[in-house]
This record gives structure tokens, C-alpha cells and sequence, in this order.
């Protein structure tokens, strides 16, 4: 699972990036080169790291050296992404922000509760969405009806309020 932080780099980089100079990194040398439990100063990193991380400048040694690493490895990761990609990611960063403070919180929910699949169901997941994504745009959209109407008892109990109030009648055995 990626970390808050790495994410955040991400994030970062994704949205100053866009009017930066684009960046074309070596990967990263510090973290394979130092331990995760030991400090990386600002000076060692390459150009490449601090263009990335300028965001982290002035914090970067009240850092803990493991927050350290994984920004290192987030931003050695965001070097190697083809410019596609990232054009990708930040267009996937817009449209979350896009959302409404609900839909995030909710969007959150389902990543957790994905992530706390066992990885053969994470797996399986996956393959599915593979398969959706090659149907064409007709079978998806007779799908997403069919998935919005078949929606499970407790979701529409919460939908229309509260449950009905349990019946006083006492419940007769049906006859043998």
C-alpha cells in the first residue's frame, strides 16, 4: 500500500509540476546507497530529487529519515513516469479534487476497504475491471443501470431513512 506521504509527493508534483520545467530524472541514488533509518541531508540529493521535493526544502532535515526515504522513493518513481503518465495521473488528481467532500471521503472508503482485500480478491477485482474496461460503451452503460437498481437491503435503508419498527405480533410456527 503506498504511504500518506508518497502520496502527497505525488500530489505535489503532479499539480506544481504542470507549470514547472518538466522534469527528465536519474533515479534516485540516495536511498539505495543509505539505509532507511539514516538522515539524507539536502545536499545529497540530486538536482533532479530537490526540483521535485523544493516543496520539503525548508522542512526536509525535521524530517524523520523513513518520511525522508519514501519521499525519495516517490519522487525517483514520478521521474521514471512517461510524460503520458503523468498526464494521466494529473488528470485523475483534477477530477478527485473535482469531487465534493463526500465523494472523497467515500472514495477513500472504498480504497481502504480494497486494501484491506486479501490479494487474490484484490486480484480478482482487478481482472473484472479489465474485462469491463474492453466492453463496449453499451454493455458498460446496461451494466451500470443494472448495478445502480440491484442496490444491497442496507444501502437503501439508509437511502429512505429509518428501518420500520419491528412488528409486536407474536410469530407463529408454521404448521409440520
Amino acid at each position: 500500500m503506498r504511504s500518506p506521504a508518497y502520496l502527497s509527493l505525488i500530489l505535489a508534483a503532479a499539480l506544481g509540476s504542470a507549470t514547472a520545467a518538466p522534469v527528465t530524472a536519474t533515479p534516485a541514488t540516495v536511498p539505495a546507497t543509505q539505509p532507511p533509518g539514516t538522515p539524507v541531508a539536502w545536499g545529497a540529493l540530486t538536482p533532479t530529487e530537490q526540483q521535485l521535493l523544493h516543496y520539503q526544502k525548508d522542512k526536509w532535515s525535521s524530517l524523520p529519515p523513513p518520511r525522508q526515504h519514501k519521499l525519495l522513493n516517490a519522487a525517483d518513481h514520478w521521474a521514471r513516469m512517461s510524460p503520458a503518465e503523468r498526464d494521466k495521473f494529473r488528470e485523475r488528481v483534477q477530477r478527485f479534487q473535482n469531487l465534493s467532500p463526500d465523494e472523497r471521503q467515500r472514495m477513500r472508503q472504498r480504497y481502504d476497504a480494497f486494501q484491506s482485500l486479501p490479494p487474490d480478491e484484490q486480484q480478482h477485482i482487478r481482472n473484472m475491471y479489465k474485462k469491463y474496461q474492453q466492453l463496449p460503451a453499451d454493455k458498460k452503460q446496461q451494466l451500470r443501470t443494472r448495478y445502480q437498481k440491484a442496490k444491497p437491503a442496507h444501502t437503501a435503508a439508509l437511502d429512505n431513512g429509518p428501518a420500520p419498527a419491528a412488528s409486536t405480533k407474536p410469530v407463529q410456527t408454521p404448521p409440520k
